[in-house]
């Protein structure tokens, strides 16, 4: 099948330093997975169908060619997910022949754990962290594995590769364990399960570089396509769905726009680009100075956002 990620391409030799790079990430990449697999019982990859994931995907391929990846995808569906991420993960897993398991935001609602929040702010995005912690418990997952990169927020930068969660799923950021090198500790008590980060140590260029130099396909939303948005606060936003609210004063335009993460459509807002093709989201990624997370409302709801997330068992 052409231009899919089921194709596994051999790398091109290249004495670059950039090649020499991404070899060097990628390895480290697959020794993560495979020793999530001598390590776990019940290891899962958490899919989103974003970038980061997709390239998870395609690494633990890799790491367990010519079999068939080990354990199974969870996508943590809030509901207001991109429909072009949607479509994406189904096509995806029917080419792959893995197991999906998909926990919806949805039924926690409905269940009264959490309160759907409302206004001109309102996101899902903290709602999931319940029903992830739900979904753990039902699978018992002991390794959650996730696309979270050092690169991305600064309280990300505080995991380690092996990052160990308590019996409620939440985040110690001052009980870390020390991975001298590359020594990874997987013994955890019971309750206890890990977050693991294979591409912690990539950046979002790293990422988007691989994604070119492996052809893997992606979701369309990531390259530059029109749309019909309107403006707040700064940021532009979709204004195809009916979920993200919007006033009556705010006036919805035609863009040329794309979106470089694509979480909750209620708080992830789109950029004005021209960047079509791979190549050219490359370019535009390596001289860009402000973070993809710099249209992820949800970081800026406070200073210590994130942490706070985490702390309460956000990925």
């Amino acid at each position: 099948m052409n231009n899919t990620i089921q194709e596994i391409k051999k790398p091109i030799v290249n004495k670059s330093l950039n090649t020499l790079k991404a070899n060097a990430l990628e390895s480290e990449a697959i020794y993560i997975f495979r020793e999530v697999v001598a390590q776990f019982e019940r290891p899962v990859l958490l899919f989103s169908g974003g970038k980061d994931s997709i390239t998870l995907v395609r690494l633990a391929q890799k790491a367990f060619w010519p079999a068939k990846i080990p354990f199974p995808l969870m996508h943590i569906d809030t509901g207001h997910n991109f429909p072009e991420t949607i479509a994406f993960r189904d096509k995806l897993v029917k080419e792959l022949g893995v197991e999906l398991i998909v926990r919806n935001v949805q039924d926690s609602i409905d269940e009264g754990k959490v309160i759907e929040e409302t206004g001109k702010y309102a996101s899902r995005n903290m709602l999931q962290t319940t029903t992830l912690l739900d979904a753990i418990e039902e699978f018992k997952f002991d390794a959650c594995i996730g696309g979270a990169r050092r690169d991305e927020e600064k309280a990300r930068a505080k995991e380690r590769v092996f990052s160990v969660r308590d019996d409620f799923g939440q985040w110690d950021e001052k009980n870390q364990r020390p991975e001298l090198f590359d020594l990874l500790n997987g013994k955890i008590e019971l309750g206890q399960n890990v977050r693991v980060f294979p591409i912690s140590n990539w950046t979002e260029l790293d990422v988007w570089s691989y994604i070119e130099k492996e052809a893997i396909e992606i979701p369309s939303i990531y390259f530059a396509h029109k749309r019909k948005t309107f403006v707040r606060d700064g940021f532009i936003w979709s204004a195809e769905d009916e979920v993200v609210f919007r006033a009556e004063d705010e006036v919805v335009e035609e863009r040329t726009v794309r979106f470089r993460t694509v979480g909750d459509m209620s708080c992830t807002a789109a950029v004005e680009s021209y960047a079509d093709t791979i190549e050219k989201v490359v370019s535009e990624i390596r001289d860009s100075k402000i973070s993809e997370r710099g249209a992820r409302i949800d970081d800026k709801r406070s200073e210590a956002a994130m942490e706070k997330r985490k702390q309460q068992g956000y990925f």
